[in-house]
């Protein structure tokens, strides 16, 4: 019979709730014109046939050192509710080299955008991507001109105090940021420790940990409570933001690596991948110093992932194939996971890792679409997005956010990835080297 474990057992584990609401996410203050107004609505569109007529523009800007886990998840989450986001490097080129060794390629160059109005921009964190924005002229002008036009304006991490408070874009306001920039974000805002910081028409938060709260809320101030509740339900968010993560743990054993002092870990992508999925578990696990492997299944190393972000994988899985490895973990999304199932090699690399005893998972579609129908669950307890989950043979432990069995982990969707990524780290490390990277990203209160 299996042994089983639940990890944290003083705390229930959390099952998918379909309507979070994400008023819970910000604190909010109200316009200057009356100061002890709490607001439970805004909307700065200028009627609603225009709303509903003409979709939402939103520029993210991006240059070599962002915070990638900032920018694409914020990108995904306001594409999910219709935005139209244009994703601007404010480098020479389109292509961007991101943080922790990741690639995106940008719809357009920042000088590109300099005449366009935005019903929003939003700014990524990571330095020196932070100090990289905060220096472009094209960019300062655009955005002192929304705020001049009372148009939303929104950072996170380090860009509340590099970008914002260094344009002078604060004055009067609460806002917050990374908590190793609180003091330097005092010198420019009344500085607060919110997880999410609504101020009029700006919009601040905390870190990577932070973010898919932090994109939530915006969909709210562009769209209202409604769209937001419509987009935060099927990420399958937690309601405990803050608090430590958990993970249900069946059959347990050591995950071990003899490939060499850090875990040889594969992350296939493909077109169709959900771009947040595969780039918090890629930034997580390169976080932990592990040596991650983005490998591409398609003919090329750029990608188009579900909402249209192009992502550059480190080499095609032919290559990478030839490798072994102490991991192989599937993001999700619906045409990834059917170009992963479709995938002989990719398929042979997973029966190999089962068969031999190592690690695998995936996350969202993949457990359903890809190791299900592969055998890949056989005898194995797991965990898929919501809507999936009818197709796993044994869906008893499915409502758990993360499911570890023996050499298997699978979890759920965009919004138990991090919990995911960070069980995985557990795995390998231990916990407290997990709970250190959590309070890092500012997921777990620091």
């Amino acid at each position: 019979m299996a042994s089983r474990h639940v990890v944290a057992p003083h705390r229930l584990l959390f099952a998918f709730k379909p309507r979070l609401s994400p008023p819970t996410f910000a604190t909010r203050i109200a316009p200057p014109l009356n100061k002890k107004t709490t607001i439970t609505r805004l909307s700065f569109s200028v009627s609603a046939s225009s709303m509903a007529s003409s979709p939402k523009k939103v520029l993210v800007p991006v240059a070599n050192g962002t915070e990638p886990l900032e920018a694409v998840v914020t990108i995904d989450v306001l594409r999910r509710a219709g935005a139209e986001v244009t994703v601007a490097s404010a480098e020479e080129q389109l292509r961007v080299d991101v943080c922790h060794g990741a690639k995106i390629v940008a719809d357009a160059l920042i000088s590109d955008c300099a005449d366009a109005a935005f019903d929003l921009v939003s700014l990524p964190g990571g330095m020196p991507g932070a100090s990289s924005l905060r220096d472009c002229k094209v960019l300062e002008d655009l955005v002192k001109k929304q705020a001049a036009d009372g148009r939303l304006y929104a950072a996170i991490c380090a860009s509340p105090a590099v970008v914002l408070g260094s344009w002078g874009l604060l004055k009067g306001l609460k806002a917050t940021c990374h908590p190793s920039l609180m003091e330097q974000l005092s010198s420019f805002a009344t500085a607060v420790e919110s997880r999410v910081q609504v101020d009029g028409k700006t919009v601040t938060s905390r870190g990577p940990g932070t973010t898919m709260e932090y994109a939530v809320t915006l969909v709210e101030q562009l769209f209202g409570k409604e769209k937001a509740e419509e987009v935060g339900g099927p990420l399958v968010m937690r309601s405990n933001h803050g608090d430590e993560y958990h993970m249900l743990e069946l059959n347990p054993m050591d995950w071990t690596f003899d490939k060499g002092p850090q875990p040889q870990i594969l992350v296939p992508i493909a077109n169709g991948s959900e771009e947040m999925e595969a780039v918090i578990i890629i930034d997580v696990l390169r976080r932990s110093k592990a040596n991650v492997v983005i490998a591409s299944v398609e003919d090329k190393v750029e990608i188009e992932a579900s909402r249209k972000v192009k992502l550059v994988a480190d080499m095609l899985l032919d290559e990478a194939s030839k490798l072994s490895y102490d991991l192989i973990v599937l993001p999700g999304g619906l045409g990834g996971a059917q170009a992963f199932a479709k995938c002989d090699k990719l398929v042979n690399l997973l029966k190999k890792q089962k068969e031999s005893n190592r690690p695998y998972g995936a996350i969202c579609a993949s457990p359903a679409l890809v190791l299900e129908p592969h055998g890949l669950l056989k005898g194995k307890k797991a965990t898929a997005f919501p809507a999936l989950c009818n197709k796993l043979s044994d869906a008893s432990e499915a409502e758990n956010r993360v499911v570890v069995d023996g050499n298997l982990i699978t979890s759920r969707g965009p919004g138990t990835t991090m919990e995911f990524a960070l069980a995985i780290v557990e795995k390998f490390f231990g916990r407290k080297k997990a709970l250190d990277l959590a309070k890092a990203l500012v997921f777990t209160h620091p």
